[in-house]
C-alpha cells in the first residue's frame, strides 16, 4: 500500500522527489463513500490547506489543450487546401493527437515517477504551446503532425496526472466538485473552441487561429506557475503499480465500462452532422443552434456533476450513462420533430458534460492508493474508445444508416452505466 508521506502536497520547501516506493499487494473492492485511511484520497494530518487556486489553474490548463485538440475540427478546409492535402488526410491529425494521447497517458507518470508533479504539469502546458506554435508555423503537413504529436504527449500526460493532483490539493469530500472545476476547461473549450475557430479562421486565417491558442498556452503556463503549489508524485517508479492496478477487477470492469460510455457517445456524435439533416431535416443554421444548446447543457452538466458525485456517486455512476443513452435513442426516434431534436440533445449535452467529472470520481475512489496509474489507463481507454467509436460510427453511417449509429451509441453507453452500477453495489 502507498506510504500516506507520498500523497500530501508537498510543504513549501521540500524535495519533489518525496514520493516513495508502494507496494503492489491491495486489491480494490469497489469506490466507497470515502477513502480509506492512508489513501491517496485521506485527509490526513500532514495534508496542506486545500488549494482552490490551483485547481483552477488545472482548469485554465485543460482549456488550453482541449481548445488545441479540437481547432482542427473548424479549420479542417482551410488547413488541407494551405497545405496541399486532402481533407481526409488533414483530418489524421485528429486522430495522431488522440492516438499519442492514450500511450501518453499510461507512461508519462512512469517515466517521471519522482518528479514534483507542479514541474511536469508546466513542461506538458509548455509543450502545448509549442505544439500550437509549430501548427501556426507548419510549412508543410509532415511538421503539423509532429506539432499534433507533442499535443497528444500533453494532453495524455496532463489528464493523467489530473486527478491525482486534483484529489492532493482539497480535501477527500469535494473531490467530486474539484474535478468539476478542472473539467469547466473541457466545457468552456467545447464551446467556444469549434464556433471561434470558425468565425476567427474566416477573419484572420487558420495559422492566426493556431497563435492565439499558443497565447491561450502561455496564459495557462503562467496561472500555473503563480497558484499551482508542489505537489509530491503519488506512485512507485516503473510499470508495477500500473500492472498492480490492472489485477483489481473492479478496475478491469470500470475501465470497460469507461469505454463503453465513451466510445457510444462518439459513434453517435462524430456524426451528429448528417443525423440532424436526415432525421431532424436541420439546415446548417439550425445545427449550429442545435449544437449550441449541447455546448450549454454540457457546460450545465458538468455543474451538476460534481456535487452530486460528493454526495452519491452510485446514482451519478447510473443516472449520467442511462440518461446519455436515452437521449441519443430519443433522438432517434424523436428527432424528426424540432421539439424533439431539441429536447435530445439538451439531454445528451447535460448527460455527457457530467460523464468526465463523474468517471474519474468513480475510480478515484475505486482505487485510491494509485490514482495516477488509474488517470492513465483511464486516459488510455478514453482516448482508445473516442477513436473505437468514430470507426464504428462510420460503419454504422455507411452501411446501415446513421440512426444505427446513434441507436448503438446509445445501447452502449446504457449498458456502460449499469455494468458502473452494480460495481458500485458489490
Amino acid at each position: 500500500m502507498t506510504d500516506t508521506s507520498s500523497l500530501r502536497v508537498i510543504p513549501a520547501g521540500a524535495s519533489a522527489a518525496a514520493g516513495s516506493a508502494a507496494s503492489t499487494s491491495s486489491t480494490s473492492a469497489g469506490p466507497s463513500g470515502s477513502a480509506p485511511s492512508g489513501s491517496g484520497l485521506s485527509g490526513s494530518s500532514d495534508r496542506s490547506a486545500p488549494s482552490w487556486a490551483g485547481v483552477v489553474s488545472l482548469g485554465l490548463g485543460v482549456f488550453a489543450l482541449v481548445m488545441g485538440e479540437f481547432l482542427p475540427a473548424s479549420l479542417l478546409s482551410r488547413i488541407a487546401g494551405d497545405l496541399g492535402v486532402s481533407e481526409g488526410l488533414a483530418g489524421q491529425s485528429v486522430s495522431v493527437t488522440a492516438i499519442v494521447a492514450a500511450v501518453a497517458g499510461l507512461t508519462v507518470p512512469v517515466l517521471l515517477p519522482r518528479l514534483d508533479r507542479r514541474r511536469v504539469m508546466l513542461g506538458l502546458t509548455g509543450l502545448a504551446i509549442v505544439s500550437d506554435l509549430l501548427v501556426a508555423l507548419a510549412p508543410g503537413f509532415g511538421v503539423l503532425l509532429v506539432a499534433r504529436v507533442l499535443l497528444g504527449i500533453a494532453i495524455g500526460g496532463f489528464w493523467a496526472l489530473a486527478v491525482s493532483m486534483t484529489a492532493q490539493l482539497v480535501s477527500p469530500a469535494r473531490l467530486g466538485r474539484a474535478m468539476t472545476v478542472v473539467n469547466t476547461g473541457v466545457s468552456l473549450a467545447t464551446v467556444a473552441a469549434i464556433p471561434l475557430g470558425t468565425w476567427l479562421g474566416e477573419l484572420w486565417g487558420w495559422r492566426w487561429v493556431f497563435g492565439l491558442a499558443a497565447l491561450v498556452g502561455v496564459a495557462a503556463f503562467a496561472t500555473q506557475a503563480l497558484l499551482l503549489p508542489p505537489v509530491a508524485p503519488t506512485g512507485a517508479p516503473g510499470f508495477r503499480p500500473l500492472a498492480a492496478t490492472l489485477r483489481s477487477p473492479v478496475i478491469i470492469l470500470g475501465l470497460v465500462a469507461t469505454a463503453l460510455i465513451a466510445g457510444g457517445h462518439f459513434t453517435g456524435f462524430t456524426y451528429i452532422r448528417p443525423a440532424a439533416e436526415a432525421i431532424g431535416g436541420f439546415d446548417p443554421s439550425g445545427l449550429a443552434a442545435l449544437l449550441l444548446v449541447y455546448g450549454i447543457a454540457a457546460f450545465a452538466g458538468n455543474l451538476v456533476a460534481g456535487p452530486l458525485a460528493d454526495r452519491r456517486i452510485g446514482a451519478a455512476v447510473l443516472i449520467f450513462p442511462v440518461a446519455l443513452g436515452a437521449a441519443m435513442l430519443i433522438f432517434v426516434t424523436a428527432g424528426g420533430s424540432p421539439a424533439g431534436a431539441i429536447a435530445a440533445v439538451a439531454l445528451w449535452g447535460v448527460a455527457f458534460g457530467a460523464i468526465p467529472t463523474t468517471l474519474m470520481t468513480w475510480m478515484a475512489r475505486a482505487e485510491p492508493e494509485r490514482l495516477e496509474s488509474v488517470g492513465g489507463l483511464q486516459v488510455a481507454a478514453f482516448q482508445v474508445a473516442i477513436a473505437a467509436g468514430a470507426v464504428i460510427g462510420g460503419v454504422l453511417t455507411d452501411g446501415v444508416g446513421v440512426a444505427a449509429a446513434l441507436a448503438a451509441g446509445g445501447v452502449a453507453a446504457l449498458a456502460g452505466g449499469i455494468l458502473l452500477s452494480a460495481l458500485r453495489r458489490r
